[in-house]
């Protein structure tokens, strides 16, 4: 397709909810980038190390697109939890008790994610991930003020 188009394809740093074990999830995705895969994205994770470790697997295994982290703002805790237990992202217990101590307070669980989400995105970026692919969830305020508070920590490229 030349540079008219590119394929990327569904990464799984946290093992897809499906596979039968971390091995043959990565025996598919290798398979994947075999077949032609440009790029990849993940599923969206809270768990940095679980990217970086995603890498370092790559790394080993001789694959070297581009995998682009996705990450979902937090916006609700119910809806995070019902999303996440669905698609298998897992929510560390730190996150999860922290949530759960703010309740139903929805402003506080907005102003919590964003600290934590900012607190990744900036942590993937200065350690090289490629970009970042947020999953929105139709909710475009969060995802901007994400952009926003990273861009303000960014180092001058003056």
């Amino acid at each position: 397709t030349g540079n008219y188009f590119q394929i990327h394809v569904a990464a799984y740093p946290e093992v897809h909810p499906q596979a039968v074990s971390a091995d043959a999830d990565f025996r598919n995705f290798r398979r994947k980038v075999e077949a032609g895969a440009d790029a990849a994205i993940t599923q969206y994770f809270y768990n940095a190390e679980a990217y970086f470790y995603f890498l370092d697997r790559c790394e080993k295994s001789g694959i070297t697109i581009p995998v682009v982290p996705g990450i979902m703002p937090i916006t609700q805790y119910a809806q995070l939890f019902r999303f996440s237990e669905m698609c298998g992202a897992d929510i560390p217990r730190w996150l999860r008790k922290r949530l759960e101590c703010l309740g139903d307070d929805r402003e506080s669980i907005q102003a919590f994610g964003l600290e934590v989400v900012t607190r990744l995105c900036q942590q993937l970026l200065d350690n090289g991930a490629p970009g970042i692919h947020f999953y929105t969830m139709n909710q475009s305020a969060p995802t901007l003020k994400i952009i926003e508070n990273v861009q303000l920590r960014r180092p001058s490229q003056g």
